[in-house]
């Protein structure tokens, strides 16, 4: 599957971040190209769930018909990594969601939405993330989740006043921040990796 030119990573592009992802994706050597239709997720290395709204990308799962080859993907073993809205997306369970907002069950968490308060509370932070070499990672958190529960094989990577911010199981990786954002690429090279090790 993968090209001559790197692994080929999808980022979901139904709504959010899409543009930074790719733009990082490419930069570390990847084919990186946006999943808007079923069609799309075939032949995929790895995906990545952008931050963006949680519900809108839910509800535009169904309306563009790729929640079920995705959902289909991700339980056959497709590396997946979700940033914000990406985390809410790869949950088991979501807390303060709509009832209506059904996540893709590809992590045994449950995260909570908004859970660092409104767009006004949104702040950056430098992060230390287990598996990330180089000193702290810049981390930018906008109406950000943070992780409730994790199953006892989901590694803790971050921490931001005690609870998870950054977790990962096999090759599944999700972030309450936005590295994206802060131009921070050493967490796409950290899902490069759980791909090429898939």
């Amino acid at each position: 599957m993968s090209s001559d030119s790197g692994p080929i990573i999808g980022v979901l592009a139904l709504q959010g971040d899409v543009r930074e992802h790719l733009a990082a994706l490419s930069e570390l050597g990847a084919t990186a190209r946006p999943v808007r239709r079923p069609s799309e997720i075939a032949g995929l290395d790895g995906i990545v769930i952008p931050g963006g709204e949680s519900t809108t990308m839910a509800k535009l799962l169904d309306v563009f018909e790729v929640r079920e080859p995705l959902t289909a993907a991700l339980r056959a073993g497709l590396p997946a990594f979700g940033s914000c809205a990406g985390m809410i997306m790869l949950a088991e369970h979501i807390l303060d969601g709509r009832l209506d907002q059904v996540p893709l069950k590809a992590l045994p968490i449950i995260v909570r939405r908004n859970a660092f308060g409104r767009q006004v509370d949104s702040f950056e932070t430098d992060l230390e993330v287990a598996g990330i070499a180089g000193g702290p990672v810049r981390a930018v958190f906008i109406r950000a989740p943070w992780v409730e529960w994790v199953a006892a094989d989901v590694e803790v990577l971050a921490r931001v006043g005690g609870h998870p911010v950054a977790v990962r199981r096999g090759p599944v990786l999700a972030t309450s921040f936005h590295p994206e954002v802060a131009g921070e690429t050493r967490v796409h090279q950290l899902f490069l990796d759980l791909v090429a090790a898939a």
